[in-house]
């Protein structure tokens, strides 16, 4: 099977989470700057999402490129992914509404590290089936980052019960630090 369906599937769903994410902000009843101060936590929450989502369609994306072929194996690896976003808008909306509450904050940090872990089990799935020698095994090597990432969740999730806000900065660090698309995929595209 060749990627594409694959593909456009993930878009979609990924497009539809965005589109959830955003009917969660709900427009003040008053007109004055002062009604948009509740919902500026909400609105951060929503931005951080985004480009989490953002970012995980833009490294799909970029990984498929070095993908030929699928199989049933993928496409359930590929689900379990779906899965984990989509619950990124639940968790957005209760953190955003409770931005300083331990649960929700650790909470939102357990699906960001399982949406992480499933995406690497997509990755490795994919290698399986392209072989060890593939482009895409080239380009992803060790993956210190996917390690570091899955490090700081892990530091956020259990620092939730003591300073969510200090969690909600962790969550952003690893925004920053995937903000780029992979370097090393997009290096393989050019030169493989």
């Amino acid at each position: 099977m060749t990627t594409t369906r694959m593909e456009a599937f993930s878009d979609g769903v990924i497009a539809i989470l965005i589109t959830i994410m955003v009917l969660e902000l709900h427009a003040p009843d008053a007109v004055t700057w002062e009604a948009l101060r509740p919902i500026v936590p909400v609105f951060f929450a929503y931005v951080l999402s985004f480009v989490f989502l953002g970012i995980y369609w833009a490294n799909h994306h970029h990984m498929l490129q070095l993908v030929d072929r699928v199989n049933g194996g993928i496409l359930w690896a590929n689900l379990h992914l779906l899965f984990w976003l989509s619950l990124i808008p639940f968790t957005t909306a209760w953190m955003g509404e409770h931005h300083q509450a331990s649960r929700p904050t650790a909470l939102y940090g357990i699906v960001l590290l399982f949406s992480g872990a499933a995406y690497t089990i997509l990755q490795r799935a994919l290698i399986r089936e392209q072989g060890p020698q593939s482009r895409l095994a080239r380009a992803i090597g060790r993956d210190a980052k996917a390690l570091i990432s899955v490090a700081i969740y892990a530091v956020a999730i259990l620092c939730a019960f003591y300073h969510p806000g200090v969690s909600q900065l962790l969550y952003l660090a690893v925004v920053l630090m995937w903000l780029v698309p992979d370097r090393r995929i997009e290096k393989e595209l050019r030169h493989g």
